[in-house]
């Protein structure tokens, strides 16, 4: 059985460190770890260290560092382009891909959204949830690298992208071309855009294709916004590379 892992800002310098705050209160009244069981201290960019606890209080744990290590980053890497779903299947949609190895987020404004995140306080506490959601994801999935979330973009800044990627896969039902057939990149972003409930529209697959983007399909039945994403990534192999 893996060890849990709980998130710091930055690992300890020395081989002693109390884990305290929200983390400290998770693993003493949550985890109940007691002396001498072992954890895994991780900074959520790929450093770790595994941990013997040798005093717990209320709300920490006091920690001895026993060994260090750092996970390699990814290559290639995975981007996942999430076009905004409504209600909480955003979240699940995020949340069943970092559990399937995926990367990165970029929220994408799509144009058949439902939910459209406008600026300001109300799409700020959207992202914050999507954030908090990959997160948690990461943790649960003993991951030592927390995807990132990056801000939401516009169709037109998703087409940038799609020309500064190495390889861009857009999951849609048109498609003839099938997305385990598709050789990826050694090195790299592969950006796997997946569109909302309404759908892409022609205008927005056109451009997302002129701008070096490959449409492909998963198989001949449609998925839901939300679970998209992590069948891909298992088409693609992503679980069984990473994990």
């Amino acid at each position: 059985m893996t060890l849990p892992v709980f998130l710091v800002p930055a690992l300890p310098p020395g081989e002693e460190f109390v884990l305290d705050g929200p983390e400290g209160r998770h693993a003493a009244t949550v985890r109940r770890l007691r002396v001498g069981e072992e954890l895994v201290l991780s900074d959520g960019s790929g450093v770790l260290a595994r941990c013997a606890v040798v005093a717990v209080e209320r709300d920490a744990l006091s920690l001895r560092v026993l060994e260090r290590s750092e996970d390699p980053e990814p290559t290639p890497r995975v981007v996942l382009a999430q076009a905004l779903v409504k209600g909480d299947r955003g979240e699940l949609a995020v949340e069943l891909a970092t559990e399937a190895g995926v990367d990165g987020v970029v929220p994408w404004r799509a144009a058949r959204c439902i939910t459209k995140w406008e600026d300001g306080p109300r799409g700020a506490k959207a992202l914050g949830r999507w954030r908090s959601t990959v997160r948690e994801a990461a943790k649960q999935a003993r991951r030592s690298r927390v995807p990132f979330v990056d801000e939401p973009v516009s169709t037109a800044q998703l087409s940038h992208r799609v020309s500064s990627s190495a390889l861009t896969l857009v999951l849609h039902e048109s498609a003839t071309e099938r997305l385990a057939d598709v050789p990826l990149p050694a090195s790299g972003d592969v950006l796997l855009v997946v569109g909302p409930e309404g759908g892409i529209t022609p205008d927005e697959l056109e451009a997302l294709r002129s701008s070096g983007a490959r449409i492909v399909r998963l198989g001949p039945t449609v998925l839901r916004a939300s679970t998209a994403a992590a069948v891909a990534l298992g088409a693609l192999g992503v679980l069984t590379t990473r994990w």
